[in-house]
């Protein structure tokens, strides 16, 4: 009973200060950054009170996303901190309470926010950032042209099953064309029964039309009966102003819609680092909280931390180290220097060795 409560305690502490940590961090966010943007949209394109208002309330999510690392370091500093220096860590300690006993509530928080942040980043965030992106380019800046783009990408699916792909390296507005288009025709089994490739398409306000390219056949993954054409109707009836529509940014997928672009641009033999790099980090962010959880128990628990302003500016501290790793790593991962995978873990590895390392110490 004595133990459960004290978790209950430290959890209720640990909790508080957490939440008090996203509002902090968010408001420092929407001050630097959303609310100069919102005033540049009503004062360049005369935004309306219901668009501003939608523009903030979808650009919260992909700020919140951010803090949680931050606010759960906030948290785990300021908490452990005050227990240390009010002597209540030391009264635990005298009743037979170990250091893993009084550490296990903030870690199994910081796991939970880790795995909360993660369905967050994966079902909200990419909704709500395309939500913002629609609402600024067609409310907002009321462009009603679609604009160039790269990556086009069509897939016509039926009972679950892909029935036909299309992709362009480019959609050019200028010209209202598409740029290296290559149509897939699948079979019943999901394989690809037939191939057309051609330099460009054109639209005519009716039908895109293919131009200088070549239609093969395939049978158990080798291409049969090449034939080359001068013109040919590509068989889809959308529009570009659908096209554009249609098609996302990185930031506006979800993490199987990521895997199913890298996949398809692959096959073109497309860079996909910066998609990869996107994809993996979807994860390393959101297991910042508890990386950072494993850091900020030992340090909180230390003698010296017996103040809250020593607290805050440790956690500023770890909090740049971590993101200017970060930021290097996501570089390396998008340069093609090392393999996305691995580039994009370095910040979360090193924070765990460095965990590890505090706790063992904190812990004799």
């Amino acid at each position: 009973m004595r133990i459960r409560i004290l978790d209950k305690y430290i959890f209720r502490e640990v909790t508080m200060t957490f939440i008090f940590g996203i509002c902090a961090f968010s408001a420092v966010f929407i001050g630097s950054g959303t609310l100069f943007r919102i005033a540049q949209y009503i004062t360049d394109y005369g935004a309306s009170l219901q668009s501003v208002m939608k523009i903030f309330v979808l650009g919260l999510p992909g700020i919140i996303i951010w803090t949680f690392p931050m606010s759960m370091l906030l948290a785990v500093l300021l908490t452990f901190g005050r227990l240390s220096g009010s002597s209540e860590i030391t009264a635990m300690k005298s009743c037979g309470i170990g250091f893993s006993r009084i550490a296990a509530p903030a870690i199994i928080l910081g796991f939970c926010v880790s795995i909360f942040a993660i369905a967050f980043n994966e079902y909200v965030v990419p909704w709500a950032n395309s939500a913002y992106s629609n609402v600024l380019y067609y409310e907002i800046k009321h462009n009603t042209t679609p604009r160039s783009q790269e990556h086009i990408i069509l897939k016509d699916i039926q009972d679950g099953k892909i029935k036909q792909l299309v992709y362009a390296r480019r959609y050019d507005a200028d010209t209202q064309s598409m740029l290296s288009v290559t149509m897939q025709d699948y079979d019943k089994e999901g394989r690809i029964a037939h191939v057309e490739r051609a330099e460009y398409a054109t639209w005519d306000g009716k039908s895109w039309t293919l131009h200088d390219g070549i239609l093969y056949d395939v049978t158990d993954g080798k291409s049969e009966h090449s034939m080359r054409f001068d013109t040919q109707v590509l068989p889809i009836d959308t529009s570009p102003t659908q096209i554009v529509r249609e098609q996302k940014k990185p930031e506006e997928l979800t993490m199987k819609e990521l895997k199913e672009q890298i996949s398809i641009m692959a096959t073109q033999f497309v860079d996909t680092n910066k998609l990869e790099a996107e994809l993996y980090q979807r994860v390393t962010v959101p297991m910042a909280s508890l990386i950072f959880a494993l850091i900020g128990v030992p340090l909180g628990l230390q003698p010296t931390r017996n103040s809250s302003s020593k607290g805050f500016a440790m956690s500023v501290i770890i909090i740049f180290l971590y993101y200017a790793v970060m930021t290097m790593a996501n570089a390396i991962a998008r340069g093609g220097i090392m393999p996305p995978l691995i580039a994009v873990w370095i910040p979360n590895i090193i924070g765990f060795i460095a965990g590890m390392v505090l706790i063992r110490k904190a812990s004799r």
